[in-house]
């Protein structure tokens, strides 16, 4: 403690070609990533891509198959989740249903025989810091969905373990509830200073919490990159697809004028990056519009390649249309075909492509 505030001091954690098998099935395949202390790293991706199975082995809940794992510069592959020096939030919050707010937060204290005078002491901050001071006499079936939640982050933060791990804390709660504590959450992070590793499918709480997103695809890194370099430089096609709402729009190279020789190459332009113009290097045929209050989504297609394009109201547009669609060059994406990785050296040479 700091000044009589919690202040945790975060440590590192790296992986290195981290692998997890069962059987047949690899869950995890050679994963290396770097997590600075006192940052917050989400665990992207989809349903089975390996990333409640990577926090896991990081907690030493989970076997490690092949690799190291390290934690403040030290191998702690073999080592049990007790020797590990971090907390866990699951999914469940897993509380004590016959036990108080205030039992539920020390109890791991109490098992850890912590003197009654230290208890007390860090279960006040705790609960001045969280505002559970005026509910810590109640049980969890009194509290609602979001109080919950706080109790469970009051137990993992009150030992002042140097990292906090979370599986999908939020996914059972509604929408508002979630915007709420993702932005409690983070500022909680950063307040104490503590290393926080968070699992989620959904790439709203990732690019809005996290320092850094491990984007995973089928148990391998597919990126690890900061929010904004993420969306403003995906890797690959499926980085490209799976950050943004609506996702970005892949091409083949012939569904634009004047590239119909380029066919090794997927070209990627985002909704929102695309406008109307008089001659544009797309002329497509609109299928459908969604009117969005502030803007339209019209869903589009060109050369067999279906897309959306998000539109201003003031110029509307109807199914059936044909229209022609642009973009500044500095909104265009490559990826080779054959590799699906990123080619920026190519982004000059098809934008002036496009605009002669």
């Amino acid at each position: 403690m700091v000044n009589g505030q919690l202040s945790i001091s975060g440590k590192p954690i790296g992986l290195e070609n981290v692998s997890r098998v069962w059987g047949e099935t690899i869950a995890v395949d050679a994963l290396s990533i770097e997590i600075p202390a006192g940052s917050f790293t989400a665990l992207l991706g989809p349903s089975g891509c390996g990333k409640s199975t990577t926090l896991r082995m990081i907690a030493g809940l989970e076997s490690v198959s092949g690799g190291q794992i390290l934690i403040g510069g030290n191998d702690v592959t073999g080592r049990p989740s007790s020797k590990r020096d971090l907390s866990m939030v699951f999914q469940s919050y897993a509380l004590f249903p016959h036990l108080s707010v205030a039992e539920n937060i020390v109890f791991g204290l109490k098992v850890r025989r912590m003197n009654r005078t230290e208890r007390d002491s860090r279960l006040k901050k705790v609960a001045d810091l969280l505002g559970l001071s005026q509910l810590l006499e109640r049980k969890p079936g009194q509290l609602s969905g979001g109080q919950q939640q706080r109790v469970a982050l009051g137990r993992a933060i009150i030992g002042e373990k140097p990292i906090c791990l979370m599986d999908e804390p939020l996914s059972n709660l509604d929408a508002k509830l979630r915007h709420e504590m993702r932005l409690e959450i983070r500022s909680l992070q950063q307040q104490l200073g503590f290393t926080m590793v968070y699992v989620t499918h959904d790439q709203v709480e990732a690019i809005t919490m996290a320092d850094q997103v491990v984007l995973m695809n089928n148990g391998r890194l597919e990126q690890a990159a900061a929010p904004r370099e993420l969306y403003e430089k995906p890797a690959s096609p499926f980085a490209a697809r799976f950050i943004g709402t609506p996702p970005m729009n892949l091409f083949p190279a012939n569904a634009f004028k004047k590239l119909c020789t380029a066919p090794d190459f997927q070209l990627g332009v985002r909704p929102e990056a695309m406008h109307l113009q008089d001659s544009g290097p797309v002329s497509a045929s609109v299928r459908a519009v969604e009117y969005l209050g502030a803007d339209i989504l019209a869903d589009c297609v060109v050369a067999d390649t279906s897309f959306q394009v998000r539109l201003p109201t003031t110029r509307p547009v109807a199914p059936g249309e044909a229209i022609e669609l642009g973009f500044e060059p500095d909104a265009l994406h490559v990826f080779d075909a054959d590799t699906g990785r990123r080619r920026d050296d190519l982004v000059s040479e098809f934008g002036t492509l496009l605009r002669s």
